[in-house]
């Protein structure tokens, strides 16, 4: 599903690492599982959450066999846009899906000519994403919130410092790479970023078109991947 910061496009690069040497039965769970592109190529035992509840109501939805509807209307973009609590999962998949850039709410999906068809193209990612996605486990929380299982394979895609915020709320960063750390104890923890603090070792990166508005077009950043390190 189109979502902003998606890390489908470079997904062939980072579950093979994230994935390595990982046990029969041990899950994998994505605290910030956002559009679930990486969660949708895994199989096995899953566990994805999220802070925002709407996407999340939709993604408990999808896990027992929901499809969106294929035709959906700018008036009805914003008819749910003001009354976002009437249907939740419905404006999981609205707000998301059908918003340009994959931004919550962040404005109708239009091309300037006008000849791109957001709403099919939406619709045909979701009956070939949702799918895979049907024994996942969901959970609207916080990161450090997230019953996690001992031994885990953690990815983290936080919001990145320094860029669009996904919300009004800021975000503790400090508080989350202690998380990182304690977590690392007894379960593998991969992290998306541009840079991390010293103990954090990087462990891929790639440069990768970053997307940003009809205005300002794209610019090329540095994905990169990090993994906790000991220091001595």
């Amino acid at each position: 599903m189109k979502y902003m910061g998606s890390k489908n496009r470079i997904s062939k690069y980072l579950l093979p690492i994230i994935l390595n040497n990982r046990k029969e039965n041990q899950y994998y769970i994505e605290p910030f599982v956002g559009g679930c592109n990486l969660i949708d190529k895994v199989n096995g035992n899953r566990i994805g959450s999220d802070s925002n509840k709407y996407l999340i109501a939709m993604w408990n939805k999808v896990s027992k066999g929901w499809i969106p509807p294929k035709y959906i209307t700018e008036k009805q973009y914003n008819f749910i846009k003001k009354h976002k609590d009437l249907f939740p999962h419905l404006t999981g998949y609205i707000g998301f899906a059908l918003s340009y850039g994959g931004k919550f709410f962040g404005g109708w999906c239009r091309d300037s000519l006008g000849i791109r068809n957001y709403v099919d193209e939406a619709y045909r990612n979701a009956i070939n994403q949702f799918p895979k996605l049907q024994k996942v486990k969901f959970y609207n929380c916080n990161y450090n919130e997230l019953p996690i299982p001992e031994n885990s394979m953690i990815y983290c895609d936080p919001p990145y410092q320094n860029t669009t915020k996904y919300n009004k709320y800021d975000f503790d960063y400090d508080k989350f790479w202690d998380w990182c750390r304690e977590k690392s104890i007894t379960n593998n923890v991969f992290v998306s970023e541009y840079n991390a603090p010293v103990d954090f070792e990087c462990i891929w990166e790639k440069e990768v078109n970053s997307s940003l508005t009809k205005n300002t077009g794209s610019k090329k950043n540095i994905e990169k991947l990090f993994k906790f390190r000991y220091l001595k």
